[in-house]
């Protein structure tokens, strides 16, 4: 096995991590929504909580394969033209990030939170 060979495995075994984190994280979401509608917690709780739960792991799903792609160009090809594809595909997957962020947190990451703002999780 040569190096290159080995990165591309390594990037491909980080991007189907995060393939997997995203698709464990919608299994687990949806099956901890169910139970709870079941159980008759208001519709409204236990939607905002699906969609929190459901947003975490696409968060998380995304910066594996932010980072799955980095192993495989930067390490393999470092050409300029790959180099270019890669920032904006880092690009579009921060601004989804940043978009999933604000949309669970419900304010800009920059503002401090309120003392009665009791939606979002434990602080980073």
């Amino acid at each position: 096995m040569d190096f290159v060979s080995v990165v591309e495995g390594a990037g491909k075994a980080v991007d189907l991590a995060g393939v997997a984190v995203i698709a464990l994280g919608a299994l687990l979401a949806t099956t901890h929504y169910l139970r709870q509608s079941f159980r008759g917690r208001p519709a409204q709780e236990a939607y905002h909580g699906y969609r929190q739960s459901l947003g975490r792991a696409v968060l998380l799903g995304l910066e594996f394969l932010v980072a799955g792609d980095i192993i495989r160009t930067v390490a393999v090809s470092p050409s300029f033209q790959s180099v270019g594809i890669l920032a904006g595909i880092v690009a579009i997957r921060t601004f989804l990030s940043f978009s999933l962020e604000v949309e669970l947190e419900r304010r800009l990451p920059w503002l401090p939170r309120s003392a009665t703002d009791t939606t979002a999780g434990p602080r980073r």
